[in-house]
């Protein structure tokens, strides 16, 4: 469907809207800097509100995780291998690329299997692989597992943080105060879960879903679906848009591999606290390789700055310029909260491409 079609399609939509207000959510990083950078926003009535949900791994990564990897550092001969979205993450009161300039060994990858050859090479030191992502990257990461197991490379470990999508979705949808009215899913985790994976969604909630694609026309036609549904004019179902990149079943040599090296477990998220059975952690067979059980280092709850929003914001109960930190003391530069960490992060994507106050 090209540009003016779905322009039209929208504003047929928008007529039907009405005064009734509409809450659509996406949860996927992606697709929250997309609709900040198109200015999707801009095209909706005030009625319909855009909210953005926990979709970037690295803003929902605990700051604890950060100061777990930061006291490894201390530790002598040790390279710490992460990828580059986490350098500039603060932990408590440092990041990686502090931590760097203080003349600590880390070392930026592109791929999870950079840290075979690493370790390979440098046998006389211990690599820690900082292991962060949704069931998008849990794949790459199992497979490096398994090949380090396999090659014998005992001074290769990994310090886990991969969460699972289905999990948070739950809790944001199954919270009270929650006013989501229809969710854009995260066609990245789809691509490998399978579209069906989120059909719970519909089927349990009762609220339109969609999978769609990375681009603006493809989140334009997904809301054009969703409010079609909403004011009526199509029945309320799970509907697959992205169909080029997504099957149902998904891809199912990733998931077997995600299912041989990793197990289910309680997850942190990072402005929101403890999701039950959103983590994926190394299992009986590769604890060995599990950092935090190799040094014993104790895992501490983690707790919002005072004054943050970003629990709200992720939870889709609070639209960023509401917080009172939002561009003063709160800035990319300086984040106080999760949702500013990432350019992917609500926060950070709002105070970037602007956003009116209607809509965020």
């Amino acid at each position: 469907m090209n540009d003016n079609r779905i322009v039209e399609r929208l504003n047929r939509c928008f007529e039907y809207v009405q005064s009734q207000d509409i809450r659509i959510m996406e949860v996927c990083g992606t697709h929250t800097r997309v609709i900040s950078k198109s200015g999707i926003r801009y095209l909706i009535p005030k009625e319909v509100m855009l909210l953005s949900g926990p979709g970037c791994p690295v803003c929902v990564t605990p700051e604890t995780y950060i100061d777990m990897a930061l006291e490894i550092l201390n530790l002598e001969d040790v390279i710490l291998v992460t990828f580059g979205d986490m350098i500039k993450v603060k932990g408590t009161c440092f990041s990686l690329s502090d931590k760097q300039a203080q003349g600590s060994k880390v070392t930026v990858v592109y791929s999870p299997e950079d840290a075979l050859t690493i370790a390979a090479k440098n046998k006389d030191k211990l690599i820690i692989f900082l292991a962060v992502g949704f069931e998008t990257t849990a794949p790459l990461i199992a497979v490096t597992v398994k090949l380090s197991n396999e090659r014998g490379l005992d001074n290769l470990v990994f310090l886990t943080a991969l969460k699972r999508m289905e999990p948070a979705i739950r809790f944001i949808l199954q919270d009270e105060r929650s006013k989501v009215n229809a969710m854009i899913c995260p066609g990245h985790v789809a691509s490998i879960k399978g579209a069906d994976h989120f059909r719970f969604i519909t089927e349990e909630f009762g609220i339109p879903a969609v999978v769609c694609g990375f681009e603006s026309q493809d989140i334009a036609a997904g809301i054009c679906v969703m409010l079609e549904q909403l004011t009526g004019k199509g029945h309320i179902e799970f509907v697959n848009l992205y169909k080029r990149c997504v099957s149902f079943s998904g891809n199912t040599i990733a998931q077997c591999m995600i299912n041989e090296v990793f197990a289910i477990a309680d997850g942190a998220w990072r402005g929101i606290g403890i999701i039950r059975n959103s983590a994926l952690v190394l299992n009986d067979k590769y604890e060995h390789l599990d950092a935090v059980k190799r040094f014993g280092i104790k895992i501490e709850r983690y707790s919002s700055p005072v004054n943050c929003l970003c629990s709200e914001i992720l939870l889709g109960l609070k639209l960023p310029y509401q917080c009172s930190l939002f561009g003063s003391v709160c800035t990319p530069e300086h984040p106080s909260g999760p949702c500013m960490v990432s350019s992917e992060g609500a926060c950070a994507a709002h105070f970037r491409y602007g956003g009116d106050r209607k809509n965020g």
